[in-house]
């Protein structure tokens, strides 16, 4: 079978390593290398390379890696064309093109910077001092500040958040956030909503705040292709799919990751993360090797464990989470709290190996098994 899959993230990696040999694969990526986004703030902080050449994590696989930029995707033709003139016929498209910082605010494009230009940013803090807001409330924004507080006491960090800082965590958890930012002498400014970026300053609902450099890490945005191919997405451009990780609308497209709007049963719509985008991945990849052979395919399953969050290099904070994502009152914290944080960082790279030499063995979290009835309405949702 022709396979071609577009995006070299956790999702789509996980995907290309795991599905059977026996396959023609055919891995898409804008750029040669396979980047560790959970560690970007801490390439932004100091570390020397948070990136991993695709030759390498592919090495032996016969997995053919092009690098181009999709430009679109023809599904009544099945063929993926990139920017460089390429088409790409395929009898079955996996869908991984992630996400990026929504930077559709006034200014943010033109004045701030993300995660995804954290080399600039490193070169920019490391050039002297000042003051610094980070806008985003979430782990992002919170491992944000907290690191390059921590690492460049030059700066005067401000935290703005629309609400408080972790609001997904228990209130133990925010508490030692809390802790971690009067420590590391970052102003708080939460209940804010950051409102336009302007050279030498943030303005927000509730004023103006002094920034000779903003970061922004409020929100996530998905490319807008899925939309313009034609496939079913959800209000935020997220390719719907079943079940099974399969395009509602369009039967040999799956999709997988950030992309992919994938209800996990009894916990709503998947985050986006890398924590869930491996093991959609992975799943995805089982899927199509099952139908391959003849098979059938078994639904997707997955609980959410834990929510980690690091507070500089020497603390963090480890959630324990039902189920569902929601906390409960179990937290991990300091140092050791950020060994363990360390060690799911290391795991993520270490799996992606794995499944280079051992297709099939990366494991995760399953959940509840999901009911006749919701299989049932899933159905008439895709019909």
């Amino acid at each position: 079978m022709d396979i071609v899959v577009i995006g070299a993230g956790y999702a789509g990696l996980t995907t290309a390593l795991r599905l059977d040999r026996a396959h023609n694969i055919t891995l898409i990526s804008a750029v040669d290398h396979f980047t560790q986004r959970i560690r970007l703030h801490e390439f932004a902080a100091g570390r020397p390379s948070v990136t991993v050449p695709l030759a390498e994590l592919t090495r032996n696989t016969g997995i053919e890696v092009v690098t181009a930029r999709v430009s679109s995707v023809d599904v009544t033709s099945r063929l993926v064309l990139t920017d460089d003139g390429g088409k790409f016929p395929y009898e079955t498209l996996v869908y991984a093109l992630g996400s990026r910082t929504d930077t559709k605010a006034p200014g943010v494009a033109e004045h701030a910077y993300t995660t995804e230009t954290a080399g600039a940013l490193r070169t920019r803090l490391e050039s002297g001092g000042g003051d610094l807001a980070v806008v985003g409330g979430g782990l992002t924004g919170i491992e944000l500040a907290t690191e390059l507080a921590e690492t460049y006491p030059a700066w005067r960090v401000a935290l703005v958040t629309r609400t408080e800082p972790g609001t997904g965590l228990s209130a133990n958890g925010r508490a030692r956030i809390a802790k971690a930012m009067t420590r590391l002498g970052i102003t708080g400014h939460p209940n804010t909503r950051a409102e336009a970026v302007e050279p030498g300053r943030l303005r927000t609902d509730r004023g103006d705040i002094p920034a000779d450099v903003v970061v922004w890490a409020a929100s996530f945005a998905v490319p807008a292709l899925a939309a313009d191919a034609g496939l079913a997405v959800d209000d935020r451009g997220r390719a719907r799919v079943d079940e099974t990780l399969r395009s509602i609308s369009h039967p040999d497209v799956y999709a997988v990751g950030d992309a992919a709007a994938v209800e996990i049963p009894g916990a709503g719509t998947s985050r986006m993360s890398c924590a869930v985008g491996m093991p959609i991945g992975a799943h995805a990849a089982d899927v199509i090797n099952a139908r391959a052979a003849g098979r059938e395919p078994k639904p997707f399953r997955f609980r959410y464990f834990i929510q980690c969050v690091s507070l500089g290099r020497r603390d963090g904070v480890i959630q324990a989470v039902r189920w569902d994502d929601s906390p409960v009152g179990l937290i991990l914290r300091g140092r050791s709290a950020a060994f363990v944080k360390e060690f799911v960082c290391r795991f993520t790279l270490w799996s992606l190996r794995l499944e280079r030499w051992h297709p099939g063995a990366y494991l995760w979290p399953k959940g509840r098994r999901p009911s006749v009835e919701g299989r049932r309405l899933s159905v008439e949702k895709s019909a």
